[in-house]
């Protein structure tokens, strides 16, 4: 705002614009704890007791009135939000009559999460979720965890593009452009331009895995299978390979099955929360002139944002269709979004879409030079489906993986 203020022309520039939706989200979303507030009590000086009580006992309130652990409620109650107010001020105040005092660290912390929270329920109508989450050891009284959930954030975003002179969005994954449009508020005069790409299908040996199903309910199934497909792959062709899954419990059940496979293929694994150095050292085993096979999970640290060309990586397996976990949330956003665009795109949106995404983004890593050489397991029958494939890049060639297995003997 301050440079158009001083008349200045603004042009914005988004690298990586496939991740803007989630980014935009998140900052258009707050929450509020529950368990926070009650640390914040334990310590609160004497002239704060009084206006966190009250907020306490809203709280208490709001949670009082859940029938399931998560509920998505209509808006946020008049009396939370005028506690919560008063809570706000009082802290305000304290602050301003206590200039050189020490900071209570968990009195800031939640001051400032209260001041995102009020600031986001003065945007928030049909484009948010409001949602209350009960927390707690059994046989205690639950917390709540009350969320201001951004759903569509095109209403924010589409205005900011709109005042800038020019602006250009870039990503190698901007497919299907309605999806795109639709919840990134993209004006309706959009220029979409496709760059060909610089490689050629020649390149890269794409197969689906037809007779494979990653289905939740078909899962246990598919353990064996894919384990095989991994080892046949790796005899014709040592080298260096990432594996993806859907889930760190998935990841090794099926590493578990390769390592009684073929045991003598190295491999390591994603872990929950790595750190720096641990990420650094997954990477480090790809090597020029290295052999072996990185399991990691889709839509994590290794599934973009990385390079390794030539013999550092020859081939992807992914053992997925990268789906958003079903679970409440998702599903009420679902819901949200079968609403505002209709119930064939709100499923799309919530699910297939950003799925895809990340298949695609992962697949990525494969080919990153005009000379590299390579192969990608799309590992489930529904990458044969019209619908998906539509959604996967057109210089792709793809056909399908044979389901005859080697024998172990021979790996």
């Amino acid at each position: 705002s301050l440079t158009l203020a001083r008349g200045s022309r603004v042009a914005v520039l988004v690298d990586e614009a496939h991740n803007l939706l989630e980014r935009a989200r998140m900052m258009y979303s707050a929450d509020l704890d529950q368990a926070a507030l009650k640390a914040v009590r334990r310590s609160a000086p004497a002239s704060l007791k009084g206006p966190l009580t009250r907020l306490n006992k809203a709280w208490n309130a709001l949670a009082k009135a859940q029938t399931t652990s998560y509920q998505v409620h209509p808006a946020v109650p008049e009396d939370f939000t005028q506690a919560l107010q008063k809570a706000t001020a009082a802290i305000t105040d304290h602050f301003t009559e206590h200039p050189t005092s020490a900071v209570d660290g968990e009195l800031q912390r939640f001051y400032f999460d209260a001041l995102h929270f009020s600031r986001v329920h003065e945007l928030a109508d049909a484009n948010w979720l409001v949602d209350v989450t009960l927390r707690g050891a059994p046989g205690r009284k639950p917390l709540a965890l009350v969320t201001l959930r951004n759903v569509v954030p095109a209403p924010q975003l589409g205005p900011r593009l709109a005042v800038a002179h020019a602006a250009a969005l870039f990503s190698a994954t901007l497919t299907p452009r309605e999806f795109h449009a639709d919840l990134l508020g993209l004006p309706d005069d959009t220029v979409w331009v496709d760059v060909p790409t610089p490689f050629s299908a020649e390149q890269l040996d794409v197969r689906v895995a037809r007779h494979i199903s990653t289905r939740y309910q078909q899962r246990s199934a598919s353990i064996e299978p894919i384990a095989e497909l991994i080892a046949r792959q790796f005899a014709a062709r040592p080298g260096n390979y990432l594996a993806f899954f859907s889930s760190f419990d998935y990841l090794r059940q099926v590493l578990a099955a390769f390592r009684t496979l073929a045991p003598e293929v190295p491999v390591w694994e994603q872990s929950r929360g790595m750190s720096e150095p641990e990420r650094e050292a997954f990477l480090a085993r790809f090597t020029p002139e290295g052999q072996g096979i990185g399991f990691a999970v889709l839509g994590g640290s290794f599934g973009e944002g990385i390079d390794l060309p030539g013999r550092l990586l020859i081939g992807a397996f992914i053992a997925t269709l990268g789906l958003p976990q079903l679970n409440p949330v998702n599903e009420e956003m679902k819901k949200r979004l079968d609403e505002r665009f209709g119930a064939e795109r709100g499923h799309d949106y919530a699910y297939l879409y950003p799925g895809l995404q990340k298949v695609v983004q992962a697949a990525g890593r494969v080919i990153r030079t005009p000379q590299d050489e390579g192969v990608i397991h799309l590992i489930d029958d529904r990458f044969a489906t019209p619908r998906v494939r539509r959604l996967l890049p057109s210089w792709w060639t793809i056909r399908r993986s044979e389901p005859q297995i080697t024998s172990s003997s021979s790996l």
